[in-house]
């Protein structure tokens, strides 16, 4: 990434923080152990005499990835999960890549405000407000877009090369929640009468939605 990127990328931070989502923290560092069987809001903290330097560090966001699925777009976390010293800092990132045509398709984070930052390439994305009121937009390498906390938005690359953006979110692990895969795939199954007379379709087009969405075995 270039030095402009990286500018990007500190403002983001910066920003995020600002509103931060998450609890505030009530020491320095309190990086996340996950061993620790320990089931609280976030995280216990690790002993601070065996924390590191690589509790901090993610390189995972560097590369595009490679894109092997039917909705063409990748999501590389940056979240508390891959940088245990996150944990209680109320902020993550994220890195997208879309394929040509390729689309991250319409989910919500419930626990963050996102906010991207476009790399490469051409998107068009959009948000739906709770008055199911869309704001949408074409934006290209070097813009920025807003997602609200909890609002269902999508992004589509209809451009002819491979595009990629940076996301910011104001919680150190945001959640996504896919509406198709959350209504269609989910465990135990949502009820086919619920989604028959939700979508005003058949059983048979349920199913075949079902189908689609189901887990592939590898």
């Amino acid at each position: 990434m270039s030095p402009k990127v990286f500018a990007y990328l500190f403002v983001f931070v910066a920003l995020v923080g600002v509103v931060s989502s998450d609890p505030d923290l009530l020491q320095d560092i309190c990086v996340a152990d996950k061993s620790a069987g320990i089931k609280v809001n976030g995280f216990a903290c690790k002993e601070e005499a065996k924390v590191t330097e690589d509790d901090f560090f993610f390189s995972g966001l560097a590369k595009p990835a490679v894109i092997n699925n039917s909705e063409g777009s990748v999501v590389t976390g940056a979240n508390v999960e891959k940088i245990p010293g996150l944990n209680t800092l109320g902020v993550s990132f994220s890195r997208i890549d879309y394929e040509p045509g390729g689309l991250n398709p319409p989910h919500t984070h419930p626990r963050a405000t996102e906010i991207i930052f476009v790399l490469d390439g051409e998107l068009d994305v959009g948000f739906i407000t709770t008055a199911n009121k869309l704001f949408s937009k074409s934006i290209k390498k070097g813009d920025v877009f807003v997602f609200p906390k909890g609002l269902v938005h999508f992004q589509k690359n209809n451009g002819g090369k491979p595009a990629s953006v940076i996301s910011g979110f104001n919680s150190q692990l945001p959640g996504t929640q896919s509406i198709a895969k959350t209504l269609f795939a989910s465990t135990p199954a949502v009820p086919d009468n619920v989604l028959t007379k939700a979508f005003q379709i058949g059983t048979k087009e349920v199913n075949k939605i079902k189908d689609r969405l189901a887990p592939k075995n590898s």
